[in-house]
């Protein structure tokens, strides 16, 4: 790893309503196929390609906080995670304000390969200020900060993530072969 002192801030504050309109199943608790949980495998991916991790949970998700601690993740609680993904990055970035910059995954992406997020690191590394991965001329997640535009990502709210930052300045778009950056948990179908 490169001068920057990078974080990973990992999502995992959401109610997942598409996958069970109740709320009551916790899709990133799911088991996957290969085994390990949605939340383990976005964590692991996460914790083998940056020296740290802020996963981000609503309050009260304590099967989710035991794992990812035991993983080696920071654990944070958002109290306002049901206002939207907005409030839960913001907390995530406070919690971990000190580092030069992010790479922010979202809990439901497990499929995410470790080399992609470590290419998106070294995108930062060499200077760009938004990087995201790309293959076949399109755009996935995660996405990755450089410290210059937190002020922005700090004034998000509500549900608005951060694509209305990406939209508005120059992305290094980082060629990938990984079709994970395009593959979330929205239903139990996508757990085959």
């Amino acid at each position: 790893m490169g001068s920057l002192r990078l974080v990973g801030v990992l999502l995992a504050a959401g109610r997942g309503r598409r996958f069970d309109a109740s709320g009551s199943c916790n899709k990133l608790m799911q088991p996957l196929p290969a085994g390990g949980t949605v939340l383990a495998a976005s964590a692991r991916h996460l914790l083998a390609a940056l020296p740290e991790v802020v996963a981000v949970l609503r309050p009260g998700d304590d099967a989710a906080a035991a794992e990812l601690a035991a993983l080696g993740c920071l654990v944070t609680e958002c109290a306002d995670a049901d206002m939207g993904m907005g409030c839960s990055l913001v907390h995530g970035l406070r919690q971990s304000g000190y580092a030069d910059g992010w790479v922010v995954a979202l809990g439901d992406m497990p499929y995410v390969q470790p080399a992609t997020i470590a290419a998106l690191a070294q995108a930062l590394e060499e200077g760009a200020d938004i990087a995201a991965p790309a293959s076949e001329g399109k755009r996935g997640n995660p996405v990755a900060f450089s410290r210059r535009h937190l002020p922005q990502l700090l004034a998000l709210h509500g549900d608005e993530g951060a694509r209305s930052i990406v939209k508005q300045h120059e992305v290094v778009e980082v060629a990938v072969n990984d079709p994970g950056i395009f593959r979330d948990i929205d239903s139990p179908a996508d757990l085959q």
